[in-house]
């Protein structure tokens, strides 16, 4: 089976490093032309030099900052006044760790910015041109924790669990269009926010960081961390039109790490 995405637009949050990088790379390998969103411009300018244009693709990117919502709305906004976007990969660096009793309501109304407000503003204008052309993709990059709350994760288990349900609901207004909308729920890979969350779990353990990462390998059916390839290849799929029936699922990449059905 060939994945082409071939004169498709995609726009890529969260994407100079990690899962977001490798889903830009696989996207740019099947064709579609890509935008990266990220703080980092020095990251991007060298993720772009090096994506597949074989057939021509026009790479750009956006310098953005998920923490500065009201920011973050004069971007997109100024960006699609001249884009438009075929493949929406909401995708945000997470909200700082800890548990339910160490968050104020100050800390979720700044995730809530961070995680949701900034996933809907940006897909409200997606859509335009994908109803209009009765096609479309929107990804939702949640976590296995929407299903499986991780104590130490209060605020992304809150917050990633309305994106998914918010996602599920807008995929029942949207099917007739031609769009899909579907959340992958994501286990343990092997990127930098997987490192830091390790460095403070091992410190709150009084453990080693190499203790608390087998631990975790253990603790997955596979017996190893995913790579970010492996979900570049999931995305990749599910924006291509081999997956136009697949909507408003929750999709979970975790190597069998959830128990729960």
């Amino acid at each position: 089976m060939k994945i082409s995405l071939e004169g498709k637009k995609a726009l890529i949050g969260g994407s100079s490093g990690g899962i977001g990088k490798a889903i830009a790379e696989q996207l740019a390998q099947s064709g579609a032309s890509v935008t990266l969103m990220s703080r980092s411009e020095s990251k991007m300018i060298s993720i772009i030099e090096n994506l597949s244009n074989d057939l021509g693709q026009n790479h750009q990117y956006l310098m953005v900052d998920f923490n500065d919502y009201q920011a973050y709305k004069v971007i997109i906004f100024d960006y699609f006044k001249k884009n438009t976007v075929d493949i929406l990969i909401n995708n945000t660096q997470g909200p700082k760790a800890g548990g339910a009793l160490e968050k104020t309501v100050d800390d979720y109304q700044t995730a809530f910015d961070l995680l949701f407000k900034s996933v809907v503003f940006t897909t409200e204008f997606s859509l335009k041109q994908m109803q209009k052309q009765k096609w479309g993709r929107i990804i939702n990059v949640a976590s296995v924790s929407i299903k499986e709350p991780l104590n130490y994760l209060a605020l992304s288990n809150t917050i990633r669990a309305a994106v998914v349900t918010w996602g599920k609901s807008l995929s029942i207004d949207v099917a007739k269009d031609g769009i899909t909308v579907n959340n992958i729920l994501t286990g343990y890979f092997d990127t930098d926010r997987i490192a830091q969350l390790n460095v403070k779990k091992a410190e709150k353990l009084g453990v080693t960081e190499q203790e608390v990462r087998k631990t975790m390998e253990n603790n997955v059916p596979a017996k190893r961390i995913g790579k970010p390839e492996e979900y570049g290849f999931l995305v990749a799929f599910l924006a291509s039109d081999k997956a136009s029936y697949i909507n408003g699922t929750n999709i979970p990449i975790d190597g069998g790490l959830l128990k729960s059905l």
